[in-house]
């Protein structure tokens, strides 16, 4: 309580000059996926995006083993309470995942994993011997509806293996999340989505409405901001939100939230009533909430070395670059 009000003093008295240090470094490690995701601009090759740029356009397409080490090294130094995500652009593909998850756990720091969990069965042991904390997975409904999602017949019944090998191993072992992204082609799906791991010890379980960007909101934004910071059309290319019935889906939420689970349900946003909702979804004009503290929160690193604010789904706005400047200095770096 003490911190998170000094936090607040601080942003608002002094928000050029922050004495605390993020909560999350997220890790751009490669620029390439293995899966073609309906709802991702990576997933359907448009690369008119911030969101594909910050996932994609870094070289070399893998992060080298000694900038990941140096990473760790100044995380350790500065930032050790600060929680390491390997989250862009799919980390299970990354050559050095083990060796540098290794380094991390002998540094002491927190790690974790987004993944969509293709390979996760034939690295279920390996990843645990490592020392990774938290696995959070992604998945988009039942095992037909993912599948064709996400484009591969296979990678719903691949993931739940991994699922259940990590989950069957002895001794310290990651805690497993999953994660499913709202679109027209899971609602009406996602009460028997839930239903289908009940028995399954996840830590918790997140539904994600679909994060977008129509080009006319970012023409608004632009028309403003544009110099500084560019926004850009995002999410948009195959999704048809018309299309999404929100009627059914509000009413799968609260049929979803009525019920006991063994995991924790959590919604983002959350939406406190069908109106909302709909704002959401149908007025993208409209501001929900009050601020984004995602910039005090969390850098992320890709794999040249470059800093942007927040994560992939921010501005491409470079603050900095691990191989010009340390990541205290970057922290606090002028935008």
């Amino acid at each position: 309580m003490i911190t998170r009000i000094l936090k607040k003093a601080n942003l608002h008295f002094r928000p050029g000059k922050l004495h605390f240090g993020p909560e999350w470094i997220v890790l751009g490690v490669n620029n390439l996926c293995n899966m073609h995701c309906k709802m991702c601009d990576v997933g359907v090759g448009y690369d008119g995006s911030n969101f594909y740029h910050n996932l994609m356009a870094a070289r070399p397409l893998n992060m080298p083993i000694d900038l990941i080490k140096r990473i760790f090294d100044e995380t350790a130094t500065y930032f050790p309470q600060a929680k390491i995500g390997y989250a862009f652009t799919e980390p299970i593909i990354y050559p050095h995942l083990l060796e540098s998850l290794a380094y991390a756990n002998e540094k002491g720091l927190y790690t974790s994993m987004t993944t969509n969990a293709l390979k996760l069965r034939k690295m279920a042991s390996e990843l645990a011997e490592a020392g990774l904390n938290d696995i959070f997975i992604s998945l988009d409904g039942p095992q037909d509806i993912h599948n064709e999602i996400r484009g591969n017949k296979n990678s719903f019944q691949w993931a739940v293996e991994g699922i259940k090998k990590i989950l069957a191993l002895p001794g310290k072992r990651p805690q497993i999340s999953v994660y499913c992204t709202i679109t027209e082609w899971n609602i009406g799906h996602l009460l028997p989505f839930v239903e289908f791991f009940k028995d399954i010890p996840l830590a918790q379980m997140g539904f994600m409405h679909t994060n977008y960007t129509p080009q006319n909101l970012a023409d608004r934004h632009n028309a403003i901001y544009g110099g500084q910071y560019p926004a850009t059309a995002s999410n948009m290319e195959e999704i048809d939100l018309d299309a999404m019935n929100l009627d059914l889906l509000w009413q799968e939420m609260e049929a979803i939230r009525s019920r006991e689970w063994p995991f924790e349900i959590v919604f983002s946003p959350e939406l406190p009533d069908k109106a909302a909702l709909k704002r959401f979804y149908l007025q993208p004009e409209e501001i929900l909430g009050k601020v984004c503290n995602d910039a005090f929160r969390t850098l992320m690193v890709k794999s040249d070395g470059s800093v942007i604010p927040a994560h992939g789904r921010c501005y491409n706005l470079t603050v900095g670059n691990i191989y010009k400047d340390n990541l205290k200095e970057i922290w606090n770096a002028p935008l």
